[in-house]
């Protein structure tokens, strides 16, 4: 829903107190490491898919997602 993307990036930020520079920093470094990844994971060749034992139906959703959208953060 491209109309809650605002909403998405406040809930990175913990509420109740202000996060540090140092840590705004580190949360927009592993954005952007989120989303180069994203990105060089799309340019795969099937055949590379196939050694990771992914398929291109796999790659397309998890390069789809937001770049806020962190897996290690859950």
């Amino acid at each position: 829903m491209k109309s809650q993307k605002g909403y998405a990036m406040a809930q990175a930020i913990p509420s109740g107190r202000l996060p540090s520079v140092a840590g705004i920093w580190r949360v927009l470094r592993r954005w952007q490491q989120l989303a180069r990844e994203r990105r060089q994971l799309a340019a795969l060749d099937m055949a590379a898919l196939k050694d990771l034992g992914l398929t291109r139906a796999d790659v397309m959703q998890e390069s789809e997602r937001p770049f806020w959208d962190d897996p290690l953060r859950k």
